[in-house]
C-alpha cells in the first residue's frame, strides 16, 4: 500500500480575480486522479476565466491523470475558459509527449509564463 506522501494533492491559489492555479504534487494514477479532477471541474465550471494546472510537483502522471486533464480541456472549451498546463519535469512532460497531448494543450515551463497568457 502506498504511503500517504506518494498520493496526489492539489493546492489552490487565486492570484487574481477569475484566475485559478492548481498546484499538483505527488502521483496522479487511478487511485488519486480524482484529487485533480474534482477541483478542476469545480473551477472550470465555477466562473473562472483562466485555469492553470501546475504539474511541477508531479512525480508520476499515469493514464488516469491524463484522462483528468483531457476532461478538463473539454470542459474548459465548453465553458470558454483558458486552460494551460505548467510542465517542465520529465515525469510530467514525457507522458504528455508520448500520448501526443503536448500538441493539444498549452504547456508553459513556469506558472509565471502561463499567467502571462502570452
Amino acid at each position: 500500500m502506498p504511503e500517504p506522501a506518494t498520493l496526489a494533492s492539489v493546492r489552490v491559489e487565486e492570484p487574481e480575480d477569475g484566475v485559478v492555479v492548481l498546484h499538483v504534487s505527488g502521483e496522479l494514477d487511478t487511485t488519486s486522479a480524482d484529487e485533480l479532477a474534482r477541483p478542476l471541474k469545480a473551477h472550470l465550471g465555477g466562473g473562472a476565466r483562466s485555469v492553470v494546472v501546475d504539474l511541477g510537483g508531479v512525480r508520476f502522471l499515469g493514464s488516469a491523470g491524463l484522462e483528468s486533464l483531457v476532461m478538463g480541456r473539454k470542459l474548459a472549451e465548453e465553458q470558454g475558459v483558458e486552460l494551460a498546463l505548467v510542465a517542465s519535469s520529465r515525469s510530467a512532460l514525457r507522458p504528455l509527449q508520448a500520448t501526443g497531448l503536448d500538441s493539444v494543450f498549452t504547456i508553459k515551463p513556469t506558472v509565471e509564463e502561463a499567467l502571462a497568457r502570452g
